[in-house]
């Protein structure tokens, strides 16, 4: 008996989701409790796949912060709208900063985009995608970092009242997180290797006010400095205005809390300060400055500066420039003003040519590489902890507690060695310094 053909359905291979992330640290933490969820629903997931797949979905992570920041975002739109148009993707998602801030005209622009999500809409972006939002999983990430240091958000949104910044628009109003679902957060990266907890937030010295009823930062420092396996704790992104001292004393209390405070200060000329709206002063600036060296000595204080604010005078900028002289931070960063759409400081004239913001913040970075150096030759000789971070063909990469990811120094190790592996901490001598790095070797 002879049977019929029968047309053979063609197989149809399961999407992969690529998640592409932009912006800061508090992007990457989003971008891993997505990547999470995805992986709790039995989804394949991947972070910046270097090769893509036609059932790929692209799902971008964008941020708006500032110009630069936001033609990142638009490009890296772009540039997978066109490989979907070519069908070498299957869909594009965009999410983040950037769709929270300008979603209409996103989906005017580029249309193609399949859907536009802002900085709160995970569970609709799961749906979308074909996944649930699990409770279950809360604390659960898929880490895009090395597993041994995680970026650990406390909190969510901005009170503060900053000229210049557009964040409270993107991120909303500040919202702290339990300390009870923190530590289960905690617990959990530690279960899967994770020896350093980088606390971020928009303003951590704000954290607790709003679920508490008081900055309970230091509470919650104690509570994570006692998780199994967290062997350093760093604090990013404080702010001097209502800085609540006892976290200097929990950090005197605890071995694993580093002593490292990355705390903006934005400016020192109070004109300067007034018009931003920080909430402070020059003189109080130097004080809490002066408070916090007093109290934890060994400490290494990390700022960032703006350059080029609108009505920011020679004057202005020279009383910066020698404030960056006498205080002699440990770690700085300075960037030019943006003039934000929708901020306060968009109703002033951005007076400051570019050109002059820029020289500006050369100026400020030629100081601090000069105090980086001098800073750093007195390390020579001194024996320090350090996490190792990567390798970079025959050398190991790490950071001693002075320093976080990316943004720090780098104590480059003479050589590898068989007893070492990326994650382990060792002890290191240092024998060299530069700018920017220290050299050394492993302590057996």
């Amino acid at each position: 008996m002879k049977t019929k053909n029968r047309k053979v359905a063609p197989q149809v291979s399961r999407p992969r989701v690529n998640v592409v992330t932009l912006g800061c640290s508090k992007n990457i933490h989003d971008s891993e409790v997505l990547m999470g969820q995805l992986k709790g629903n039995q989804m394949e997931v991947v972070h910046e796949a270097s090769n893509i797949q036609t059932n790929d979905i692209v799902v971008i992570n964008t941020c708006g912060f500032i110009d630069n920041a936001k033609q990142e975002s638009i490009d890296t739109i772009l540039q997978y709208s066109a490989l979907k148009e070519e069908g070498k993707i299957n869909k594009v998602i965009v999410t983040g900063c950037l769709s929270e801030r300008y979603k209409p005209e996103l989906q005017s622009e580029i249309s193609n985009v399949d859907a536009y999500f802002g900085t709160n809409d995970l569970p609709e972006l799961l749906t979308t995608i074909g996944a649930d939002y699990r409770h279950e999983l809360l604390g659960e990430r898929l880490l895009s970092t090395p597993a041994h240091f995680s970026y650990f958000k406390i909190a969510e949104g901005c009170n503060r009242p900053c000229s210049f910044c557009a964040i409270p628009l993107m991120r909303g109003k500040h919202v702290s997180k339990s300390i009870d679902d923190l530590v289960k957060e905690a617990r959990f990266l530690a279960s899967n290797g994770t020896k350093e907890l980088i606390l971020i937030a928009q303003d951590l010295t704000y954290y607790g006010l709003d679920i508490y009823g008081k900055r309970n930062l230091a509470d919650l420092l104690r509570h994570l400095s006692d998780v199994e396996g967290i062997e350093w704790i760093r604090l990013q992104y404080a702010y001097p205005s209502g800085f609540p001292m006892d976290i200097l004393d929990a950090m005197n209390e605890r071995s694993n809390i580093c002593n490292y405070l990355d705390m903006p200060l934005q400016h020192i000329s109070d004109a300067m300060l007034k018009s931003m709206r920080r909430g402070t002063t020059k003189q109080k600036q130097i004080d809490l400055v002066n408070q916090i060296r007093d109290k934890v000595p060994d400490i290494a204080l990390r700022t960032t500066l703006i350059c080029g604010y609108p009505g920011e005078t020679e004057r202005d900028f020279n009383e910066m420039l020698e404030w960056v002289e006498e205080t002699r931070f440990d770690r700085l960063g300075c960037f030019t003003y943006s003039h934000e759409e929708k901020t306060h400081a968009h109703t002033l004239v951005d007076d400051v040519p570019q050109e002059e913001k820029e020289s500006r913040v050369e100026q400020i970075m030629e100081v601090q590489q000069g105090i980086s150096y001098e800073i750093n030759q007195e390390k020579i000789g001194q024996t320090f902890k350090v996490l190792i971070d990567r390798v970079d063909g025959d050398y190991f990469i790490g950071r001693t507690e002075y320093d976080s990811p990316e943004v720090d120094n780098e104590v480059v190790l003479d050589a590898k060695t068989d007893y070492a592996r990326i994650g382990d901490f060792v002890q290191v001598r240092v024998t060299r310094a530069e700018d920017f790095d220290l050299y050394g070797q492993v302590i057996k």
